[in-house]
């Protein structure tokens, strides 16, 4: 009883003490499992690979160098390409059906039922249903031959068309959620107040509808863009041997090849890569929005100039 006291008595005195509490078992579930394996993999690249596998307790830096040889470099390539070109389609696909889902009032919940309802089901299943919809025998080609558009079946499976119609489907719904929950806190008047004041259509998607829904568009973008540029399962079903993509390219060094080294320093290649690049785009973007929040304030008159909410204090 004494002893529950005074740890009472301690949280009262350390207000801060009590969220670090609720937040520990969180913090030591990711240390566990997330920052020992990154460590332990950080390790790896930095050691010779072993005679049998395995590694040996030898320094090198040889496995990043090779990675920078220009067929793996290519790959690279081909993977940042595939995954922008799903980026862009998902967003072009997502942001219309976000949109109807976010102003229907009578079929929201039916139409979000239907965007989650593919999570319901495995991501691998996913991919053979695939397989059985674009094979030589499957249903587009045997749909396409019984209504006599085609003679003989299309070559649709093992391509690069499959692998990114593969990615898109199996990520659209990551960028349909987060521009939903964006458009559907979109407040009515504004666009009420926008077509009063003579603006058109266009004119009050662009300037009203689609600033407000830049978090969501930037937090679906990321959602697609990086596991895109990390899934394996899709271009390896879909695309076979010839369509490879970084992903498949370090799950083979870890399983087929017993290369552990070398696909854990393309691993932080990769995962460096994509960190770079995401924190210069958040950057760039609050940047942007600093600089048009000052120009906005200088704009003011100088008896009632807004506050600036990207300063920590007022300005008049």
């Amino acid at each position: 009883m004494n002893l529950r006291r005074r740890i009472l008595r301690w949280f009262g005195r350390h207000p801060g003490a009590t969220g670090y509490a609720l937040l520990s078992p969180a913090i030591g579930w990711l240390v566990l499992f997330f920052l020992v394996p990154i460590l332990v993999m950080l390790a790896y690249s930095a050691m010779r690979r072993g005679t049998y596998g395995g590694v040996e307790p030898t320094l090198t830096f040889e496995h990043y160098r090779r990675f920078f040889d220009p067929l793996y470099l290519a790959v690279l390539q081909r993977t940042l390409v595939w995954s922008a070109v799903t980026t862009v389609v998902c967003l072009l696909i997502g942001y219309p059906v976000a949109f109807v889902i976010a102003r229907a009032t009578r079929w929201r919940p039916l139409l979000l039922f239907l965007v989650v309802l593919p999570f319901w089901t495995s991501f691998l299943v996913r991919m053979f249903a695939m397989i059985f919809l674009l094979r030589d025998t499957g249903f587009i080609n045997g749909v396409l031959l019984r209504l006599g558009l085609i003679d003989e079946p299309l070559t649709l499976l093992y391509t690069r068309g499959a692998v990114l119609l593969g990615l898109v489907y199996g990520f659209l719904p990551l960028m349909i959620l987060p521009i939903y929950a964006s458009l559907e806190k979109l407040d009515d008047s504004l666009l009420e107040a926008a077509e009063v004041l003579g603006a058109r259509p266009v004119a009050r998607f662009a300037r009203v509808i689609w600033p407000l829904s830049l978090p969501g568009v930037v937090a679906g973008s990321l959602l697609v863009f990086i596991p895109a540029l990390g899934s394996f399962v899709t271009s390896d079903l879909l695309g076979g041997a010839k369509q490879v993509m970084i992903g498949n390219l370090i799950q083979n060094q870890f399983t087929v090849s017993r290369n552990w080294p070398f696909g854990s320093a393309a691993a932080f290649v990769v995962m460096a890569i994509v960190l770079v690049a995401v924190l210069l785009y958040l950057r760039r973007r609050d940047a942007r929005e600093l600089l048009g929040c000052s120009a906005r304030w200088l704009a003011g008159s100088s008896s009632s100039r807004p506050w600036c909410p990207c300063s920590s204090t007022r300005r008049w």
